[in-house]
């Protein structure tokens, strides 16, 4: 996989999201009707290309990106149980994000055969994306 054709996949098949773009980093938010003010855009998923946000995966390497994902705690913690150690730069393999873990974020370099998997996280971020959009929607429309 890469970057062009992940993008494309979370475009086609997770309505509402839309994409921004900075630094040759890619920001997967979630806004149907695009009425969400700037600090309240925050993405569900990014794909990063550099090194420019943290060093704990080696992006420098050649061809070497980071999709990351955001998702419900309890999946999280099903996943990774508190203290396991893991190769942040090990190709194609799932890990907590080096930086966001804590916040239920997990990471994975050059998917490829993990794409299978890495597919069902970026459905079920998603659908968490789209419930704290509607739960937004509700609050700011006083329901």
């Amino acid at each position: 996989m890469d970057p062009a054709t992940i993008r494309q996949h979370i475009v086609d098949t997770h309505p509402g999201t839309y994409v921004l773009e900075a630094n040759g980093d890619l920001y997967f938010v979630h806004d149907p009707a695009r009425d969400l003010p700037p600090e309240r855009q925050l993405p569900w998923a990014t794909i990063v290309t550099s090194d420019a946000h943290d060093t704990a995966s080696d992006l420098g390497r050649p061809g070497v990106f980071r999709l990351n994902i955001g998702l419900p705690k309890a999946l999280f913690a099903e996943l990774w149980p508190a203290g396991a150690e893991h190769d942040r730069t090990a190709l194609d393999v799932l890990v907590p994000h080096p930086v966001y873990g804590p916040m239920h974020w997990v990471a994975v370099l050059n998917p490829d055969t993990s794409w299978p998997t890495v597919r069902d996280l970026l459905a079920r971020a998603h659908a968490l994306a789209e419930r704290k959009y509607a739960n937004a929607s509700r609050r700011r429309d006083g329901a």
